[in-house]
């Protein structure tokens, strides 16, 4: 299984995604989940990627492969961040027509989870989830994150803090602290980390990290965020008929 979550905010976006991916409790890999393709000050686009692992690669590479065909659809040519969801979409339909039938034949889904955003020259930064059908769905600025995979045990946090005019430094925080949450109830969901932030207007990627258990500030938050919690649960008051 897998947990990403990508917030479109006034200034700018955060991405982040975990790594592992398991086949059974005794089969459990790291894959990065995250991708970025970007022209500084021209474009910047970033996927998160869940579901099944051989078909968000092949959706990947053929993304990547196609942006040396000038003479078709790709990331780099598109004019706008909706039909570069729609370009994506369509290569979901492409690996779909190649291999659904081929999965099913072995008792094997078809199941594929995207996010994609990013800025293009122009317009505003934009967000996108896009289906296994190849159908998407935009962020806005009234619901301004996406979550793909085991996304229940992060979504309360975000609910109660973000913002559409949140910092992206609270975003960022908010999002790794939803990611910790997720982390502790389900053991499918692990480091390290991807974590990247774009500004808005600056059409580049400002920070990419990959965090690990040996991540200063992470754990700094994990701890800090568990003692609050208790404490916080601590004050409140206790039912007044017991």
């Amino acid at each position: 299984m897998t947990y990403c979550v990508a917030m479109c905010l006034e200034k700018g976006l955060v991405f982040l995604s975990d790594s592992r991916t398991n086949a059974g409790v005794d089969h459990i890999n790291t894959f990065r989940k995250m991708h970025v393709w970007q022209r500084p000050g021209e474009r910047v686009v970033v996927m998160l990627t869940s579901g099944n692992l051989s078909v968000s690669q092949s959706i990947v590479n053929i993304v990547s492969e196609r942006l040396a065909l000038t003479d078709s659809a790709n990331l780099f040519n598109a004019p706008n961040m909706f039909e570069v969801a729609r370009h994506v979409g369509d290569v979901v339909r492409e690996v779909h027509r190649r291999d659904a039938d081929a999965l099913r034949d072995f008792g094997v889904e078809f199941n594929a989870s995207l996010i994609v955003g990013g800025q293009i020259y122009g317009e505003t930064p934009r967000l996108f989830n896009i289906y296994a059908a190849g159908n998407f769905i935009e962020a806005t600025e009234d619901t301004p994150y996406i979550q793909i995979g085991e996304s229940k045990y992060g979504k309360p946090i975000i609910d109660r803090v973000l913002r559409y005019g949140s910092a992206l430094s609270d975003a960022a925080k908010c999002a790794l602290v939803s990611m910790d949450s997720t982390i502790r109830s389900n053991l499918s969901v692990g480091l390290p980390l991807d974590l990247c932030v774009v500004e808005r207007d600056a059409l580049s990627v400002k920070s990419h990290l990959s965090i690990d258990q040996d991540h200063a500030y992470y754990m700094q938050i994990r701890g800090q965020w568990g003692e609050r919690l208790r404490d916080a649960f601590a004050e409140l008051p206790n039912p007044d008929w017991l």
